[in-house]
C-alpha cells in the first residue's frame, strides 16, 4: 500500500505553515485542519498532491494568520516566534536554515498576511506565481508585484553581513561560555556596543518588557553566574538554552562581524514545550 500523500508530505507542509505563523502549535492546528478536508477530498481528482496540499495548507495558515496579527496585537511585552529544536543536519539546507532563523521568523512578522505567504511560498519553496496565485486567491500578475514589494521589504530589514557557520558556531559558544561565568567583561568581549535584547515571556516570566539597547546594560542583565548553559540547535542555527531558578529560556543570536549584534530570549513557557525531540522540517 502507498503512503498517503499527506504523510508523505507532512514535513513540507508543517514547515510551509510554521514559516507563515511563527508557532508551532499554530502550524499543528493548521495541519488538523487541512488533513480533515484533505480526507473528504476525492483523490482522482488530484493532478498533483504536493501542490494541491501546500494550497490547502495556505489557505488555512493565513485564515489562523488573520487572526492571530489581531491577538498578537495584544500580546504582553514583545513578541517572538516560537523557537524549534532543530538537529545540525538542517543548518546542511543554508537557505532552509536561514528562512527558519528566529531573525527571519521576526522580520516576516512585520509583513501582512498575504504578503507573507507569497513571500515564504516564492523564496523559500520556489513556488511558480500560478500555483502561488491559487493558493492566496490573486491574480498571477498581482502575485507577482506582491513578491518584488515582499523581497524588498525583507531585504531592507534582514541581517546585511553574511555568516559562514564556522564563524556563527564559534561566536556562539563565546557567548554560551561567558553566561556560565557570569563574567561581565566576558560578556562585553562578545557583544557588539549597539547589541539588542529582545525577551519574550508574555508576562509570565518576569522578563523585560522591552528591548534592551547598548553591551553595558545588556552584560549587567545577563551577567549571573547562577544558570546552567547548554548548547542546543535551534531553528537551523547554533543556539543556547538557559535554566535559573526553575526557569528555562531559549537564546538566538544574530552574529555579525565577529560579535554579537542581536539576542532573542523566548522565556514564554507555552513557547519552550517543543525542545525535547527535533523538529521534522522539509522543503
Amino acid at each position: 500500500m502507498t503512503e498517503d500523500p499527506f504523510v508523505t508530505h507532512r514535513g513540507l507542509l508543517f514547515t510551509v505553515a510554521y514559516e507563515m505563523l511563527g508557532s508551532a502549535a499554530d502550524a499543528e492546528d493548521v495541519l488538523q485542519e487541512s488533513w480533515l478536508r484533505w480526507a473528504e477530498v476525492d483523490r482522482a481528482q488530484v493532478r498533483d498532491s504536493r501542490a494541491y496540499l501546500v494550497r490547502t495548507v495556505t489557505r488555512q495558515a493565513l485564515n489562523r494568520l488573520r487572526t492571530l496579527s489581531r491577538s498578537r496585537e495584544e500580546y504582553v511585552g514583545e513578541w517572538l516566534p516560537e523557537p524549534l529544536l532543530t538537529s545540525p543536519d538542517v543548518a546542511e539546507d543554508i537557505e532552509l536554515a536561514e528562512n527558519i532563523s528566529i531573525a527571519m521568523l521576526t522580520v516576516l512578522e512585520t509583513l501582512g498576511p498575504t504578503e507573507r505567504a507569497v513571500f515564504v511560498l516564492r523564496e523559500v519553496f520556489e513556488m511558480p506565481y500560478d500555483e502561488i496565485a491559487g493558493a492566496v486567491g490573486k491574480s498571477a500578475a498581482t502575485v507577482r508585484q506582491i513578491a518584488r514589494r515582499a523581497r524588498e521589504h525583507v531585504a531592507a530589514r534582514r541581517p546585511r553581513v553574511p555568516v559562514s557557520r564556522s564563524e556563527q558556531q564559534a561566536v556562539v559558544e563565546r557567548f554560551l561560555a561567558a553566561l556560565r561565568t557570569g563574567q561581565l567583561q566576558d560578556l562585553l568581549d562578545v557583544m557588539a556596543p549597539d547589541v539588542v535584547l529582545i525577551a519574550d515571556d508574555g508576562g509570565l516570566a518576569g522578563a523585560a518588557p522591552a528591548p534592551i539597547h547598548g553591551a553595558e546594560l545588556v552584560a549587567k542583565m545577563l551577567a549571573r553566574p547562577d544558570r546552567v548553559v547548554s548548547a542546543v540547535w535551534l531553528n537551523g542555527a547554533p543556539a543556547g538554552r538557559i535554566e535559573s531558578d526553575g526557569r528555562m529560556a531559549a537564546v538566538s543570536l544574530v552574529v555579525e562581524n565577529g560579535k554579537v549584534t542581536r539576542i532573542h530570549a523566548m522565556a514564554n513557557p507555552r513557547k519552550l514545550t517543543r525542545l525535547g525531540e527535533p523538529a521534522e522540517l522539509a522543503r
